[in-house]
């Protein structure tokens, strides 16, 4: 079994359970991976496995209203490891990951000619 699917797995099974307890004291949680449909993603290599780590954590409408370079997703992926403590993905399975964001969720183009301009900026 790969690492990832194995993460997914353990996050599945950890989100179950936070969800029946949760339930269990009268609250609701504020997102459950049910809430969003693996299905509504762009199909792709590394689309079950994007999806899963992704939202072991927060809803996956975060990761893909980001749009980011393959370089800046693999900061990311870094940065979530160290300071919130996600598992650290290496080797085959983050360069799938990182493939999928980068294909699916890549920098937006500006909305108009010459891009976006910040009216508080100076000129």
């Amino acid at each position: 079994m790969r690492h990832a699917t194995r993460w997914l797995l353990a996050f599945s099974l950890g989100a179950s359970i936070a969800t029946a307890q949760v339930q269990a004291q009268g609250a609701a949680p504020a997102f459950t991976p049910k809430d969003e449909q693996i299905e509504a993603l762009p199909d792709g290599p590394g689309r079950d496995e994007t999806f899963g780590m992704c939202t072991a954590c927060h809803a996956y409408r975060l990761v893909s209203n980001q749009g980011m370079t393959r370089d800046r997703w693999d900061e990311t992926l870094t940065w979530m490891t160290e300071r919130h403590g996600m598992p650290d993905i290496q080797g085959a399975d983050r360069d799938l990951i990182l493939d999928y964001l980068a294909t699916h969720h890549p920098p937006k183009a500006p909305a108009r000619a010459g891009g976006f301009r910040n009216p508080f900026a100076p000129q």
